[in-house]
């Protein structure tokens, strides 16, 4: 028998832990060397784990759901052993995922057992002295978290303990589930209506973590502007076939919004700039985050350099921003950083909102919809195709001023795209 191990990658040192999400394989099942076994979530990205070599998977040590660390070892293979001659007790394995099984005990009320406890959540029982059937367990297949525990010890009375269903993987379909109790004074046709928990994933409450910090620790305003996008789309009309030809990829609009920040952040620097302490950080460097939609919730990749960036590169390197989220493949490094980053909303509709400053940032531009839309041009109405720009900037650092100059910068450069060429 030859043992190789299957280790969690090397986490960045922000990252303390991740979660596993689902394995892709069975004990006892053939793996070839490099495929895919399992997916591991933190806190910004999804990260992927191979086999390490070809064989059998002889064993699962940590579970779908489990928690781990960097270089911990979650599975075994053995690379000289065949497919189905591994023993595989699915049982046995899921008793050895993540913490001390504790042992199952019926409720007073329907004999629900209850769940494995999560290692956090298995000490904190114990320091409280709380038995495991007195919790509700929201986790992967009942697992009790360190939150049911916080939850049970917050609340006087519990409810009777109830199982609660498996974590819905990412992206399928939530099944409505019937709520078993209703508040005390509802009327009877109130009650029994199907609810859903799920809890959050480590992305989707690290961005909740980081709106909040964001919200407690900036001075956030939000200035607005209009901009007729007509010379751009012009422009991108005239040279589209041109530059698809010659570049292979689609010149959109997103490029020019970059460049046109980019512009701006030159002429006032404190847009480009983060707070430390006491102390402003002028950056010298353009580093713009690409706000995008991904199934797991919003990511903000990185265009490092984006001043020396071209319209291609950056046209392309968006592309591949999108493409990548969507499969959870963005690296750590890659949404690490940035001074200054740009939201478009409007790809999905949006009119008009106020962007939330990414922390460490200073300032955050909007983009909306294009809308044709009457405005007065010489004393005459006239329709044109316009965009509300956003700028949310932080008023520590950031006067009004500025501000309102940076955004007007912005639709300068985009109402008369030549700005760029020139740098004026």
């Amino acid at each position: 028998m030859a043992i190789v191990e299957v280790k969690v990658p090397q986490l960045s040192e922000s990252v303390a832990e991740a979660t596993l999400l689902q394995w892709k394989k069975k004990v006892g099942e053939a793996v070839a060397a490099d495929e895919i076994l399992i997916e591991i979530e933190t806190d910004k990205v999804v990260l992927e784990v191979p086999a390490p070599a070809g064989g059998v998977l002889a064993d699962i040590l940590v579970g779908d759901g489990g928690t781990v660390v960097s270089g911990q070892t979650i599975a075994r293979v053995d690379t000289e052993a065949q497919a189905g001659t591994v023993a595989a007790p699915a049982a046995a394995a899921a008793a050895a995922v993540t913490a001390p099984a504790l042992a199952a005990a019926s409720s007073a009320g329907g004999g629900v057992k209850a769940g494995v406890a999560m290692p956090a959540a298995a000490k904190l029982m114990a320091d409280h002295g709380l038995d495991a059937s007195a919790v509700a367990g929201t986790g992967k297949d009942g697992r009790i978290t360190k939150g049911d525990v916080l939850a049970a010890l917050a609340t006087p009375k519990p409810a009777p303990a109830v199982a609660a269903p498996a974590a819905i993987p990412t992206g399928a379909p939530a099944k409505a589930l019937p709520q078993v109790s209703a508040p005390v004074g509802l009327p009877p046709e109130l009650m029994n209506r199907p609810e859903q928990r799920v809890p959050m994933t480590r992305l989707r409450a690290r961005i909740a973590e980081r709106l909040l910090q964001s919200q407690a620790t900036n001075a956030i305003l939000t200035t607005f502007n209009e901009v007729n996008m007509a010379p751009v789309i012009e422009l991108r009309k005239k040279y589209q076939e041109k530059f698809e030809k010659e570049h292979g990829v689609k010149l959109g609009f997103m490029s020019f919004f970059v460049k046109a920040a980019v512009h701006a952040l030159k002429k006032f620097p404190i847009l480009n700039a983060s707070v430390d302490g006491n102390d402003i950080v002028y950056h010298g460097y353009f580093d713009i985050g690409i706000a995008v939609g991904s199934p797991r919730g919003l990511v903000v990749p990185i265009l490092r350099n984006a001043d020396q960036m071209s319209f291609a590169e950056i046209e392309k390197a968006i592309a591949d921003f999108g493409k990548r989220a969507a499969e959870g493949k963005l690296s750590i490094e890659e949404m690490t950083g940035g001074t200054f980053s740009i939201s478009n909303g409007g790809v999905f509709g949006s009119m008009l909102s106020t962007p939330i400053i990414n922390p460490p940032q200073s300032a955050i531009l909007g983009v909306h919809a294009t809308k044709e839309r009457p405005v007065v041009e010489n004393g005459q109405i006239v329709i044109r195709p316009i965009n509300y720009l956003a700028l949310s900037y932080d008023h520590r650092i950031i006067d009004g001023r500025e501000a309102v100059l940076g955004l007007v910068a912005m639709k300068e450069a985009l109402e008369d795209p030549a700005r760029l060429l020139f740098n004026i």
